[in-house]
């Protein structure tokens, strides 16, 4: 706090007048999953910083476009340095560092996780008007509505809800992803029912090995990479994945995979991860199989 004391007293007194219909051009991000919309929607010039994890490619389905991106770590100095006229952040996160940013009234978009397609439309819209780019965000919510219309002509073995294969998304160290995520419905929309369901799990909770193997899902559902335990573990949070008896209740023709980049956050990247996942059910379960 005493390295950062200078610098709000200069930008009290510094900081400028904002025009409320003016469309935002000097834009920070403190949420991932904005990172994602804004290289969608905005120009480059309006954007004076995506958060750093845009460039992460573990994390970010961006992140070789983030690369030619400004970026910053997040802190209250450098966002006060860059003087936004927006800032898109998470009601959740960087609590801390948004109470030391409110007294400089910055306008501020908070966005929730979306955990459906619908929300995504909704989100692609309320930001695009957020940043003055209304007719852009149709344009972006036309196309993801146009592939997935593409994604629904792969077809996938027909059965109502609970007499389709079921998976569980089993991550490091024994975590479900429950059925309140957007994942739940990418499993949804591929055709699989998640084991989360049948065993309360809303969100994301851990789960023993145990407990997984005497419910007997049809599939193991890894974030791709973790797949790599089959044949080695890559830390000790993967090393459960590794465990012999998962390995022969699910070898690797019983584990689908998807990138945790595609997953993270909604956005353009739903869809392609339902088509790469739904296509791997397809596979394993041919219609009339």
């Amino acid at each position: 706090m005493k390295r950062l004391a200078p610098i709000l007293a200069l930008l009290l007194f510094a900081m400028p007048a904002q025009a409320e219909t003016q469309r935002p051009q000097r834009i920070v991000s403190m949420n991932l999953c904005a990172d994602q919309y804004l290289m969608a929607l905005a120009d480059k010039g309006q954007v004076a910083a995506l958060t750093h994890y845009a460039r992460d490619p573990a994390l970010s389905a961006e992140a070789v476009e983030a690369e030619s991106w400004p970026v910053t770590r997040g802190s209250a100095e450098e966002i006060l340095l860059l003087q936004p006229d927006l800032v898109i952040a998470s009601p959740f996160r960087r609590k801390e560092t948004r109470a030391l940013l409110e007294p400089f009234g910055f306008p501020t978009l908070e966005i929730r996780p979306a955990r459906s397609f619908a929300e995504i439309v909704a989100q692609t819209r309320q930001i695009a008007a957020a940043i003055g780019q209304a007719a852009r965000g149709e344009r972006l919510v036309a196309a993801m509505q146009a592939e997935m219309a593409g994604v629904d002509s792969i077809g996938v073995a027909p059965a109502p809800e609970g007499e389709r294969p079921e998976a569980v998304h089993y991550q490091r160290r024994g975590f479900v992803t429950g059925t309140e995520t957007l994942l739940d419905e990418i499993m949804a929309q591929a055709g699989l029912d998640n084991l989360a369901a049948r065993l309360g799990k809303r969100f994301i909770g851990r789960v023993g090995l145990e407990e997984i193997v005497a419910a007997a899902p049809d599939h193991l559902l890894l974030s791709q990479g973790n797949d790599r335990a089959v044949e080695q573990a890559v830390d000790l949070g993967t090393e459960l994945l590794l465990h012999p008896v998962l390995l022969d209740r699910h070898p690797r023709d019983r584990r689908l995979t998807l990138p945790q980049a595609a997953t993270v956050c909604g956005g353009p990247s739903y869809a392609p991860a339902v088509r790469r996942l739904r296509e791997q059910v397809r596979g394993a379960h041919p219609a009339g199989s």
